[in-house]
């Protein structure tokens, strides 16, 4: 299996983005996606916004999150070792045994997170980041704080793999895939003449305070917004599928159904998949989305959202997997969906 530009989500990949230190990844979004962009946007949350068509008065958001889960170094010993806790929602338990790069002040280094023998009895029970540390070999505090500071930033040090040129593995592939998957439907859309203005933004934050979309969608005031992000696949050994759905990679793009969903959006979202002869899967939101959706949708007077998913097993892992032609298929559905929009669409759910 093949995809567009399959090197430049890669190469997104291997770029560290832990929420609240964007900035690098920011700048390799932007150039990607700034040679079919009629104008490019910043704002002080740190979002880049790549618009098509500014000046039309009817308004796409499509938001997809470029930070990744990391961890923050929180204390330092006598003896060198780094202590943490999590940026976004790190799983200790997965943590155990990693090799972690931080993000250091002055320089990128090297550690491990430490972890007992078993032959010493090794980790029993339940634990969290607090019973962890980060070694990085360092003999002393004052050794190591010549390259970490309190604050700085650390990711799982793991590059992106492709499984049987099918799957692709690795670390923060939620959310760098959405950004990937809204540059492009940019790209080709840039290709056709959209009747609509499209606002494909790389949010940042999302994995820890989602203010990067607040900011988003309050200073583009769009019609619509649609959030694209990834979803938990149930397809792998011990998930419960009676409590938490048949969603399976390959399976094609998810779209949600919730009170926080806007039931047209999803319509037009189902044709463009007929059109394509393209299939759907579900998942249910009946509060909360827990995606940038839920405060795109609160900005303003309040903006219609839906929210598109791409499968992912292992979520919050360093071993996240998704399939490719998920994501070719959730880019070509978008594509569909406002190649369709005439600019005229009535979002009220009362109103025919």
């Amino acid at each position: 299996m093949t995809i567009d530009n399959l090197n430049d989500l890669i190469e997104l990949l291997k770029t560290p983005s832990p929420s609240s230190m964007e900035m690098k990844i920011q700048k390799r979004w932007l150039q990607y996606v700034e040679p079919f962009a009629d104008e490019i946007r910043t704002d002080h949350a740190g979002n880049v916004i790549a618009v098509l068509n500014p000046n039309a008065e009817f308004k796409v958001l499509l938001a997809g999150h470029i930070d990744e889960i990391g961890l923050v170094i929180n204390r330092i010993d006598a003896a060198g070792y780094l202590y943490f806790d999590k940026m976004g929602g790190i799983n200790p338990k997965a943590a155990v045994g990693m090799k972690v790069t931080i993000l250091g002040a002055k320089q990128e280094l090297t550690g491990v997170i430490g972890v007992n023998a078993q032959h010493h009895g090794g980790i029993k029970g339940d634990f969290d980041v607090e019973n962890l540390f980060i070694d990085c070999g360092a003999k002393s505090k004052e050794e190591i704080e010549q390259y970490v500071q309190i604050g700085d930033l650390a990711v799982y040090k793991r590059e992106p793999e492709l499984l049987m040129d099918r799957y692709l593995s690795g670390r923060g592939l939620d959310n760098r895939t959405g950004a990937f998957i809204v540059a492009e439907v940019l790209r080709k859309l840039a290709k056709m003449e959209s009747k609509v203005g499209v606002y494909a933004v790389s949010t940042v934050n999302e994995e820890t305070n989602m203010g990067g979309a607040y900011f988003a969608a309050a200073g583009v005031e769009p019609n619509m917004a649609i959030a694209c992000d990834v979803t938990f696949a149930t397809d792998y050994p011990h998930v419960n599928q009676n409590k938490y759905g048949d969603i399976k990679l390959g399976g094609g793009p998810v779209l949600a159904k919730g009170a926080p969903i806007n039931r047209k959006i999803n319509q037009w979202l189902e044709e463009a998949a007929q059109q394509l002869e393209l299939p759907v899967q579900y998942e249910l939101t009946p509060r909360m989305t827990g995606t940038d959706a839920d405060k795109m949708r609160l900005t303003g007077k309040g903006v219609p959202v839906s929210l598109v998913s791409l499968p992912l097993r292992y979520m919050h892992s360093p071993v996240e997997m998704v399939s490719l032609s998920d994501l070719e298929q959730e880019i070509d559905l978008i594509v569909q969906f406002i190649a369709n929009l005439t600019g005229n669409e009535n979002l009220n759910p009362l109103e025919d």
